[in-house]
């Protein structure tokens, strides 16, 4: 049964930065579970006190201090060199997941072999009858999306296969993720975990969804959803993806919106048209987002090589089966 598998069997990790208020329920709700694990919290370079909490409220948890702040990405990346357990498994730090959370994950995971990774049916803390999360989806324009984001609780009520897993909450098999490159630490915040979904299924790979492994999340308790800081992260790291991990075409059309939809908005301010005050539509933006993902981007096409020649899947496939699904 999962509740007696042994601790040295997953490790659930928790990247956390200026996160000390939101810590400590979400330490709390990993105490209680049932199943046996470690955890490791990852601390980006916090200066809010939470090395002290941790150290005053949570000695046995362990605990990697970075020396700067690395996001989410950069966090999960140095997490998964360190895990020596066969799975791995996360949680947002503005989450809390019910007892019996990691051992649905685990009894899962051991009943379909195939799986390299499990992701969990996260519902909205603040109003715990709606949806957060219950996979990712790949949409027609290639980006990644939060199935069911807004649905009823009760939307999703059977186990099923999904295109991707949400870096919230999920569970991992190490060897698996470490096989395919891990997180990619460069893209920072955002669409680390759609990304290493797509490497997962290229490798072969599928990603269940388990509905009694209940996760309830702060949304945009990290970071504002109507920032800047997020609108950046989310325009440069979808292209980021398809440039990594998508057909060539495919990634060539997105850049292609990109660019005429930066063309157009810049158009419509010049001419005094209005144009809708939210941060992924600023033209200074977009060209801070351009100009990041051109440094990038030899990096990306570098590993996109590297990510093909150990494909075992077609990509033009994957979006064939799966783009638009659930959407």
């Amino acid at each position: 049964m999962p509740a007696a598998v042994p601790a040295d069997d997953v490790t659930v990790v928790v990247v956390t930065w200026q996160g000390r208020h939101l810590l400590g329920p979400c330490l709390d709700s990993l105490r209680a579970q049932t199943a046996a694990h470690r955890v490791l919290v990852v601390d980006n370079a916090s200066t809010d006190g939470t090395a002290e909490f941790l150290a005053a409220e949570h000695p046995g948890v362990r605990v990697h201090v970075l020396e700067q702040n690395t996001g989410f990405a950069g966090g999960m990346a140095r997490a998964l060199e360190a895990v020596d357990t066969p799975f791995v498994a996360l949680l947002n730090n503005d989450a809390t997941a019910d007892p019996g959370w990691l051992a649905a994950l685990l009894e899962h995971v051991h009943r379909h072999p195939e799986a390299a990774a499990v992701t969990s049916r996260m519902l909205l803390a603040d109003r715990p009858g709606t949806t957060n999360n219950a996979g990712v989806v790949l949409l027609r324009s290639g980006h990644g999306a939060d199935r069911g984001l807004g649905a009823p609780a009760t939307a999703f009520p059977a186990a099923d296969e999904v295109f991707g897993f949400s870096g919230g909450a999920a569970l991992l098999r190490t060897a698996a993720a470490r096989e395919v490159g891990g997180f990619p630490a460069p893209f920072f915040l955002y669409y680390e975990d759609t990304d290493l979904s797509w490497r997962l299924r290229l490798r072969g790979w599928t990603v269940r969804y388990e509905p009694a492994a209940v996760v309830l999340h702060q949304h945009s308790a990290t970071v504002d959803q109507q920032s800047t800081v997020f609108a950046f992260h989310n325009e440069r790291n979808r292209l980021l993806v398809l440039c990594r991990c998508a057909p060539a075409g495919l990634a060539a059309r997105a850049v292609g919106r990109f660019l005429l939809t930066t063309g157009s908005l810049l158009a419509r301010r010049l001419s005094g048209r209005p144009v809708p005050d939210v941060p992924a539509f600023r033209v200074p933006l977009r060209i801070r987002v351009l100009a990041s993902w051109v440094r990038l981007l030899p990096w990306a096409l570098r590993s996109r090589r590297a990510i093909l020649r150990g494909a075992t899947a077609d990509p033009a496939g994957l979006v064939r089966e799966w783009a638009g699904r659930d959407a």
